[in-house]
């Protein structure tokens, strides 16, 4: 299981922070787990996030990028690619992917990775965060997001980065 070594996660007050979920289209009950694990997240860790949504992964990038342009203090991004029978897969996975490593280093500001890229529906189910499910990788993209907020918000303040 791709989980298996994740680190445990603690809920922080957050409520300080501006966050942004920019979501994709594509895959509606995907995308409804994505998005519930998400706001789960925001919600323990007292946030409520601006969602935005774009019609495909391959739009996240620019979203993002937008949102980080705004003064937004964590991103979360969420989508999902499930393999087809042409290479439209990898060059979608890698521009979305390369796109939001960009936006993250150039702007300074932390994007949660809430981009699935699967080889079938049964995968992308199963990550969703659904009844049934075995992972939550929009909860686990936003807690990221989140954590690596305070880190940053700390680094800049000439402060002690939180642990754990």
């Amino acid at each position: 299981m791709s989980g298996h070594g994740a680190p445990a996660t603690r809920a922080v007050d957050s409520s300080g922070l501006r966050v942004a979920v920019v979501a994709a289209s594509w895959h509606e009950t995907v995308m409804d787990g994505l998005l519930d694990g998400a706001a789960r997240a925001c919600a323990d860790h007292g946030v409520t996030p601006d969602v935005l949504r774009v019609p495909g992964s391959f739009e996240l990038p620019v979203a993002a990028q937008a949102c980080a342009q705004a003064g937004y203090d964590a991103i979360v991004a969420l989508g999902v690619v499930i393999r087809g029978g042409t290479p439209h897969f990898d060059y979608v996975c890698s521009a979305a992917t390369d796109g939001l490593n960009r936006v993250a280093l150039d702007h300074t500001v932390p994007v949660g990775f809430g981009l699935l890229t699967c080889d079938d529906d049964a995968q992308a189910l199963d990550r969703a965060g659904l009844e049934g499910s075995h992972e939550d990788k929009g909860y686990e993209a936003a807690a990221a997001a989140l954590a690596t907020a305070h880190v940053v918000r700390a680094v800049r303040a000439g402060a002690p980065a939180p642990v754990g």
